[in-house]
């Protein structure tokens, strides 16, 4: 099968749930934790976590375009946070958990654009998600790889992630890793 790789950096909230999901998804080569869209010049979890940094916890997708289209990432993605939230997700407040996409391709933008006008109707509220071009990208410290699987029972895993999993795999089945 051919292989073409695209990447793009999603951002709705804590990474943990976001990095958990993906690696999940049938053509996602790899997710990797870590930071973007900010103004220093290195980022780690302590700096982001104080507000100060401007970064947001994103992750790094890497996935198989003739496997999985971006629309159908952007899809997931748009399923498992709340873009209308602003600088928040459930009780992760602040700007490290805002709602935003980097793209790396003018091809993604009108992509990212055309699933916004898409689902603008289907919201509540307005849809807040940031949209930007790529930016440095600080990967996460090695304890945050693969949080969730490694801590199921820790109650922020068990009663915010599992639930948004559990929703996931019921609308996506068919696009789940066997």
């Amino acid at each position: 099968m051919m292989v073409n790789n695209e990447t793009i950096y999603l951002g709705g909230g804590c990474f943990w749930c976001i990095e958990t999901i993906f690696t999940q998804v049938k053509g996602v080569e790899e997710v990797i934790s870590g930071y973007m869209g900010g103004n220093k010049e290195d980022a780690n979890y302590n700096d982001v976590c104080s507000g100060n940094t401007g970064h947001a916890e994103v992750v790094k997708v890497v996935f198989n375009s003739c496997i999985i289209s971006l629309s159908k990432i952007l899809d997931i993605f748009f399923h498992v946070h709340d873009p209308t939230s602003l600088n928040r997700q459930g009780n992760d407040i602040g700007t490290q958990y805002r709602s935003v996409i980097f793209y790396s391709s003018e091809i993604q933008l009108k992509e990212i654009e055309n699933m916004l006008l898409k689902i603008r109707d289907k919201m509540k509220s307005e849809i807040v998600t940031e949209i930007n071009s790529l930016m440095d990208f600080f990967q996460a410290e090695d304890y945050h790889v693969d949080y969730y699987n490694l801590h199921k029972n820790q109650p922020y895993c068990s009663l915010v992630i599992s639930p948004k999993i559990t929703s996931f795999k019921k609308k996506f089945k068919n696009y789940l890793k066997d």
